[in-house]
């Protein structure tokens, strides 16, 4: 049964990514066997409808079509195996049937606006109609969803194709009667891709005649059934802009098709339509016991039985809402009834892994790339690096010689934009070997990759002429140590030189001693990170030296008591970054850490010093052994006297034992620091008491709840408590002094352990 020629081309108006349209058009098509097939979709994707048809084309992809000039200016029209449009392309490949697209051509849509293919170049105070909307609620429905379920994705394709045609004939009188009640939606831009479409269908029926079938949005219908003269349709497309586009495919996922992730034209349960789709028969059941799997997978204890009560609850609940199958809704309630215990915690996760899914599309091979995205896939099938939709952790292990390679790849990623892994905490352990990413493929990379393709074909080349251009536009240190960081995290060695030069000419100006420390422990961290991966860093030790050469030089006249608190524990948080980066480097120069260690005295003893920084020089001093502890109790006493003001001495106390330091454990096993803390606690007056106690609530209320209680009984006891305390409370089998022969027994052991 061919189109009607007295009622022109055979027009089926869908829902995008609607597995019953879906159905209903292979249906629609299979009895009326049309000559050809025209499709809602941009037309310099013609080229590319070839590889749908091809073995490695897995839905869901999406098309991409960008700027040539502006990869970032960019739109997708996404489409799943069960979305109509897909269904009729693929349809019309196996019958050996013309297929083209025919909707406005992407150079006019990025050229006008860059929301995409959905709601670009509406008018501002546009307010688009959702016609589902208002079919559901003239049917009496309160959601658009479970009505569009009821009267089409639980029917589908059943009944004859002269029920099907009758179908999509009926819907688009509905849409005909809605643009005649409310007109065009407020869309402008609607109007011109159907003069568009219309251009097209005129350009079909010279070489077709009416023969040929148009697959598009159910709302396009009465627009392109309607009588529009040619020069109507031209003048409505006269004067667009327009730009140079690239297209192709790329892999898509459902949780990209999803409304929730912003798609204009998305829907609100990608796996669950997916389901619909593929199940030809017992819908329900397939998917109760599909969810089964997935909470037995999460060791719950579901059984057989549970999936039989689901269906009858999930039928029953249907049956008393009048609908003829159960949809999404009355399957989500069984099963929290029955297999959740009416929790909502399994519930979500069913929601999340089943309802909306993270089904990852793939693209044939021969699918038009960037030279940099095919760099990236051969690396990607060399290391094994999956790309995946779901997050996974990647443990890496940077002695060996394939996690490096997938470490330094991930690292250059990151520098061009592309975030498809995130490093984040080891739980495998604290060394610089170890690295742990969580990856992600998210469909926009595509477009990262896209914009990349400038600075190079190679991802080596390209994070190398990237660092290289960014070194030479940064402003501010922070900036350039950043990417010097970045530069040996990822191996880039050839940028380095560039880096260095930017960072060395910053160095020598930025006068501000605040920026100098930030800067030093991001170079210490580069040196160690150098070190692991064997790149030649010598360079950037010798900048890191003199910058912390210059802050040892500066650091005392910037710390005076014209500062205030925020600057003053900012100050000191830098202080804490510049002694763990002299650590690192002292490796390299001995005499840095004794230049540090004088400036730390000046600092503790200096009384024009904000107390915070004083108590953490300090403690700094106690904790690398150049401070004996008489003279901690001294600097400790002269802090607290009644001389010192109780804000000034509380943020001594703050710096000195605050931070998560340790210093509860000093207290703790420092009888005399407690005692003098103490007495100067008990001698604060009152007025003071209230301006320092959200201090001194933050010092002690950091500490461990064992430290604090320890500290708790001391003070009851009084003078003497500690000791007394740490000799009844020794456990069993410990000494009171330390047993240097059993104590040397363990140090081989210890240090496998730090080790590894």
């Amino acid at each position: 049964m061919s189109p009607n020629p007295t009622r022109g081309p055979l027009l089926l108006g869908v829902r995008h990514h609607g597995p019953g349209s879906a159905r209903a058009v292979r249906a629609a098509l299979e009895a009326a066997r049309p000559e050809a097939v025209l499709i809602e979709g941009p037309p310099e994707g013609d080229a590319l409808l070839p590889l749908a048809a091809e073995k490695g084309m897995r839905p869901p992809v999406a098309l991409l079509a960008h700027a040539a000039d502006d990869p970032g200016r960019a739109a997708f029209w996404p489409l799943a195996g069960f979305s109509p449009e897909w269904v009729a392309i693929r349809w019309a490949q196996e019958h050996e049937v013309p297929v083209r697209f025919i909707d406005l051509p992407a150079a006019h849509s990025l050229a006008t606006a860059a929301d995409g293919p959905d709601g670009a170049g509406a008018e501002p105070d546009a307010v688009r109609l959702d016609p589902l909307a208002v079919l559901a609620e003239t049917a009496g429905y309160d959601d658009p969803e479970r009505w569009w379920e009821d009267v089409v994705e639980h029917r589908g394709s059943r009944g004859t194709g002269e029920d099907v045609l009758g179908a999509f004939e009926a819907l688009g009188e509905a849409m005909g009667a809605l643009r005649e009640a409310y007109g065009d939606g407020g869309h402008r831009r609607d109007l011109v891709r159907e003069a568009y479409m219309r251009q097209r269908m005129r350009a079909t029926r010279r070489e077709f005649g009416d023969a040929y079938a148009v697959v598009c949005g159910a709302w396009h219908v009465p627009a392109l059934r309607a009588k529009a003269t040619v020069a109507a349709d031209k003048a409505l497309l006269s004067g667009l802009p327009k730009v140079k586009v690239e297209t192709t495919w790329v892999p898509w996922t459902h949780r990209r098709l999803a409304r929730a992730g912003g798609y204009g034209a998305g829907i609100t349960s990608p796996g669950w339509y997916a389901h619909l789709f593929t199940a030809s028969d017992r819908p329900v059941e397939r998917w109760l016991t599909k969810v089964a799997g997935l909470l037995r997978e999460e060791d719950r204890q579901v059984s057989s039985a549970h999936v039989i009560e689901a269906v009858r609850l999930a039928e029953t609940l249907a049956a008393m809402r009048g609908r003829p199958l159960p949809g999404l809704t009355e399957t989500l309630e069984a099963v929290r009834a029955v297999m959740c215990d009416g929790s909502d915690i399994p519930l979500a996760l069913i929601e999340d892994r089943l309802v909306v899914g993270d089904v990852l599309g793939e693209v044939p091979d021969g699918a038009p790339v960037v030279p940099l995205q095919r760099d990236l896939t051969r690396q990607q099938r060399t290391l094994r690096l999956k790309a995946e939709a779901q997050d996974r952790e990647l443990e890496l292990d940077l002695r060996k010689d394939t996690d490096t390679a997938k470490s330094l790849l991930l690292h250059r990623l990151r520098l061009l934009g592309i975030g498809w892994g995130t490093p984040v905490a080891s739980r495998a352990g604290t060394g610089t070997f170890r690295e742990t990413w969580r990856l992600r493929w998210e469909p926009e990379l595509s477009v990262r990759i896209a914009e990349a393709g400038i600075w190079g074909t190679t991802v080596l080349g390209a994070a190398t002429a990237k660092a290289e251009a960014d070194a030479a536009a940064a402003e501010e240190l922070g900036e350039v140590t950043a990417l010097a960081e970045q530069c040996l995290l990822a191996g880039l060695a050839q940028a380095l030189p560039a880096v260095l030069r930017a960072l060395a000419d910053r160095a020598a100006l930025d006068t501000d001693v605040a920026r100098l420390a930030k800067a030093l422990p991001a170079l210490a961290r580069s040196l160690r990170y150098g070190d692991v991966r064997g790149t030649d860093a010598t360079a950037l030790g010798a900048v890191a030296a003199g910058l912390a050469e210059r802050i040892c030089v500066a650091l005392p006249s910037a710390c005076t008591a014209s500062l205030d608190a925020d600057a003053a524990a900012e100050l000191r948080g830098h202080v804490d970054g510049v002694h763990g980066a002299i650590g690192l480097l002292a490796d390299a120069d001995e005499g840095l850490r004794d230049r540090w260690s004088a400036v730390l005295a000046v600092l503790a003893d200096r009384d024009t010093v904000p107390g915070v920084i004083r108590g953490r020089a300090a403690r700094l001093l106690l904790d690398d052994g150049r401070l004996p502890a008489e003279e901690t109790a001294r600097l400790m006493g002269l802090a607290l006297s009644p001389a010192s003001s109780p804000t000034d001495a509380a943020g001594w106390i703050e710096g000195f034992a605050g931070g998560g330091s340790g210093g509860g454990t000093l207290l703790v096993h420092d009888d005399r620091l407690l005692g003098l803390i103490d007495t100067w606690l008990v001698g604060v007056p009152e007025r003071a008491f209230t301006d320092v106690l959200p201090l001194l609530r933050r010092t002690f209320g950091a500490y461990e709840p064992g430290v604090k209680r320890t500290l708790g009984e001391l003070v009851r006891r009084g003078p003497g408590g500690a000791a007394a305390a740490s000799a009844s409370a020794a456990p069993e089998g410990f000494a009171p002094e330390l047993d240097r022969e059993r104590a040397d027994a363990v140090v081989g052991l210890v240090r496998m352990l730090l080790a590894g």
